[in-house]
């Protein structure tokens, strides 16, 4: 599947194998950025074969309808990844649900990329992928995260407590969800 978006000031896109050398520049210059958020890394996950792999298994989740990921590039640097933002967990049948995931370079924060690249992906999950839900997973101490999905019209829906374990912890998350108000 391949997946290009513009926007004013992004490109949205998959990427392939022959572009690891990009994820793995981004996930190396923002490893201790990112380390609060996410599950805990090893060493191996940044060299170029997991990055190659990793990039393989959402390629082959993309095919079989689970996933819908995009990397995020500015259009002045279309060569240097600067985040990603990911349907995921997308269940079909009664549900026609999705889990929503991103994450954005250390120095490209508070520009209002994701926002920008998020009310796209909110697009395609509803007129695309004709989802009637997007949930979002927040850990309370992440306001900024917070403010994006408020203002892209996300509700607070609950709190999940210990609902993942991010970077070494159990963590509550803040259950933000937005509903495809034109889906019967």
């Amino acid at each position: 599947m391949n997946i290009e978006i513009i926007t004013e000031r992004l490109i949205l896109r998959s990427i392939d194998v022959s572009e690891a050398d990009q994820l793995l520049d981004y996930v190396i210059r923002n490893k201790e950025f990112l380390k609060e958020w996410e599950v805990v890394k090893t060493s191996e996950y940044f060299t170029l074969e997991a990055q190659q792999q990793s990039i393989t298994t959402d390629n082959l989740n993309m095919e079989r309808g689970l996933l819908y990921k995009v990397w995020i590039y500015k259009r002045d640097e279309p060569d240097k990844i600067i985040g990603s933002i990911a349907l995921s967990n997308i269940v079909r049948g009664a549900f026609l649900s999705c889990h929503l995931g991103y994450r954005i370079d250390q120095e490209e924060s508070n520009k209002g990329y994701i926002t920008e690249g998020i009310k796209q992906m909110i697009e395609v999950a509803f007129n695309e992928l004709q989802l009637h839900r997007i949930e979002a997973n927040i850990m309370p101490k992440n306001a900024a995260s917070l403010k994006v999905v408020e203002k892209l019209g996300f509700y607070h829906e609950g709190l999940a407590k210990k609902y993942l374990k991010i970077n070494g912890k159990w963590e509550d998350h803040i259950h933000m969800v937005l509903i495809n108000e034109e889906m019967e």
